[in-house]
């Protein structure tokens, strides 16, 4: 990890100015995901140094092997992608260009701060460029210290050229992503955005593979319900565990001439490749109900959000009139990991045969609550379901929040043995 101290001592002995200015400023600039070397250049600026910083020309080197660790490089690579978006630092908007280079070895996400006229399936030589840690892995910076030469010979890479993609494919931090879709749901709505009031669109698009939640931030009158569009230059953020499409002011919307299919089906993987992929807006597992954990059945939550509350109180608002609901939350095993999943009142009345009132007077009759959770491991513990929703994971564990639940009668023994056959690949 930088050290800003250090950094910040050097260049206010360089520039003769006082290092705590420096430091804040230097600070300011990272803490908004400017690239170090760009941050001190910046500053060299603003204190009237007329100096590069260039020195001499970095070492030449493939893309497998830059780490982290290194601080400025030169490459020579294809380029995939150009995504363009606009960030916000030190109180002003500023365009960022971002998206995918390859050469023979490899490939790594970039960062343009500046308009390099990049364009997809360019070979180009960028001298000088910076590396930062981004998503887990090296990232090049192209800034205002770097030089890029675009080149005439074609370097030959086995990546696809141009950002096309299956919703399947897309993972959060992907950038300057194309995508035809057809717009299952779509919602408008104002939130608190970054220059207050913002109306934005968000919903669910599908394609033949898979189906992901998106949000418009810049609504266009192109993405509807039932349509099926184009969308250039996206970008893939993770929201609740899942990837997310973003939609900005610079992506464009085209209305396709054709009927985009959306897949009726979620994939179906083993709880391990589920847990493994990080989190799924959509997917389906088979397992076995093993336990049914504590805060099932009837439940109260606050009326105001929707939280859990506790002897009728909300961690947000405090004491509360709660209002009486149904959850289940069943752990599922399937021999390759286990997951919770998290059924609505809807799900868990159809397990316990009944609905919130039933369960308010079954509670009441026995003059206990724990009844009706009783009720519903009796009638789903030791049995094997098909689970379908979306996959949750964060330091608390893995939750699938179901939007279906429905109980298998698969043979045991076909269900093992295809399961065997598919750890055995």
């Amino acid at each position: 990890m930088m050290n800003l101290d250090n950094e910040a001592e050097e260049l206010a002995s360089t520039l003769g100015v006082d290092k705590t200015e420096v430091k804040r400023d230097l600070e300011n600039l990272v803490s908004y995901s400017v690239p170090l070397e760009e941050a001190k250049q910046s500053l060299r600026r603003k204190y009237g140094d007329g100096d590069d910083g260039s020195g001499p020309e970095p070492e030449s080197k493939d893309l497998a092997e830059i780490t982290p660790e290194d601080s400025n490089v030169t490459v020579t690579g294809r380029v995939l992608s150009v995504g363009k978006r606009s960030i916000r630092y030190q109180g002003a908007d500023h365009t960022i260009f971002e998206g995918e280079i390859a050469d023979e070895t490899g490939k790594l996400s970039y960062t343009a701060w500046e308009d390099f006229d990049l364009e997809p399936g360019e070979t180009i030589q960028a001298g000088n460029a910076g590396v930062r840690e981004w998503e887990d892995s090296a990232e090049l910076n192209l800034g205002e210290s770097t030089s890029v030469e675009k080149l005439e010979e074609t370097l030959q890479v086995p990546y696809e050229i141009g950002g096309d993609a299956a919703l399947i494919d897309l993972e959060p931090g992907d950038r300057g992503v194309n995508a035809e879709v057809t717009v299952l749901e779509c919602d408008r709505k104002v939130i608190d955005g970054r220059d207050g009031e913002t109306e934005i669109l968000s919903g669910v698009l599908a394609d033949e593979t898979a189906r992901l939640p998106f949000t418009d931030w810049d609504p266009h009158s192109e993405i509807e319900t039932g349509e099926s569009v184009r969308i250039e230059n996206t970008y893939v953020r993770e929201f609740r565990g899942a990837p997310s499409v973003n939609v900005s002011e610079f992506s464009t919307v085209e209305t396709l001439d054709r009927t985009v299919e959306a897949t009726e089906s979620a994939p179906r993987l083993s709880i391990r490749d589920a847990l493994e992929s990080g989190g799924m807006f959509d997917v389906e597992i088979v397992g076995d109900a093993i336990a049914v954990r504590d805060g099932s059945g009837l439940i109260e939550r606050c009326p105001e959000c929707g939280r859990i509350v506790q002897n009728g109180q909300c961690r947000t608002h405090g004491q509360v009139e709660p209002v009486e609901d149904l959850r289940t939350k069943a752990i599922l095993d399937d021999g390759t990991g286990t997951v919770t999943a998290i059924l609505d009142d809807e799900l868990t009345a159809e397990i316990y045969g009944g609905d919130v009132d039933d369960a308010r007077e079954h509670a009441r009759d026995a003059m206990d609550k724990e009844v009706v959770a009783d009720a519903i491991r009796e009638a789903i513990v030791g049995r094997s379901f098909r689970v379908r929703g979306t996959l949750s994971i964060d330091e608390y564990g893995a939750n699938l929040n179901a939007t279906d639940f429905a109980a298998i009668t698969d043979d045991p023994a076909d269900r093992a043995a295809a399961l065997l056959s598919e750890v055995d690949a």
